[in-house]
């Protein structure tokens, strides 16, 4: 996916998920239909009408703004994140959807990279991972690796990458146990540069209940605290997106 439509990204989001809009969808036309009933119906109606549209026009559309207009992909928020990082060794995780590696691999040419798939049908059992993958299988030379055991020598790398995935890990201990696995791979000098949505207010009026798939800031930094991190660099692509830049404390 190193060619990028305009509509890209909001396009796969919806066919990741798409029987929930599909769902939404269905709601909304029997609720327009009813709501000539009268009464109760029709305010109930209404009141379904509005709930299917917010879901469907507010995540779409944040979607959109996020993986088709802003800087995500247009990757000039990585002059800022890596800074004077040395790049010559760099790697990237991701947990069965791999939409990144490409562009990436562009930006730096000239560095040795390895491509870590995390994916762990036990563990990570949402309905639109598998969809994903089965749209976009793994690239070629993609490594499969435990989340918690990389097929890395010791302070070999010099950048982590974790975009838009590492969240899978759906508990504090899982994502420690990704940390610590990253520290022990990465040379002294090295940086994560972790790309997430987070558990906050803008990703609730985005996303409604299902900002809660996403970890608080909080939780995040629990993880990498308890597994050696600090905190380099925070800071926003939009609104929903916060991209964190850790090195060893």
């Amino acid at each position: 996916m190193s060619e990028r439509g305009k509509w890209d990204g909001m396009l796969a989001i919806a066919r990741f998920n798409w029987p929930f809009y599909a769902a939404a969808g269905g709601v909304l036309l029997l609720s327009s239909a009813a709501i000539s009933l009268g009464g109760l119906f029709s305010l109930a109606a209404g009141f379904s009408i509005l709930l299917c549209a917010y879901f469907l026009i507010g995540s779409l559309g944040v979607s959109h703004l996020v993986y088709d207009c802003s800087d995500l992909y247009g990757w000039k928020w990585l002059e800022r994140a890596p800074g004077n990082i040395r790049r010559e060794k760099i790697t990237l995780c991701h947990s069965g959807f791999d939409e990144a590696s490409a562009m990436l691999k562009q930006k730096f040419p000239q560095a040795a990279w390895s491509v870590l798939d995390h994916y762990d049908p036990v563990i990570m059992t949402e309905a639109s991972i598998r969809r994903a993958r089965k749209l976009f299988p793994p690239t070629e030379g993609t490594i499969s690796a435990r989340f918690d055991r990389w097929p890395l020598a010791d302070a070999s790398q010099d950048v982590v990458f974790g975009m838009l995935a590492i969240h899978e890990l759906r508990s504090v201990a899982g994502r420690a146990a990704w940390f610590a696995e990253a520290r022990r791979c990465l040379a002294d000098d090295g940086k994560i540069i972790l790309v997430e949505h987070v558990r906050d207010l803008a990703n609730f009026v985005a996303f409604g209940p299902g900002f809660l798939h996403f970890h608080s800031v909080a939780s995040w930094q629990k993880s990498w605290e308890t597994s050696g991190f600090k905190l380099d660099d925070s800071f926003r692509i939009t609104p929903f997106v916060r991209v964190f830049v850790l090195k060893k404390s």
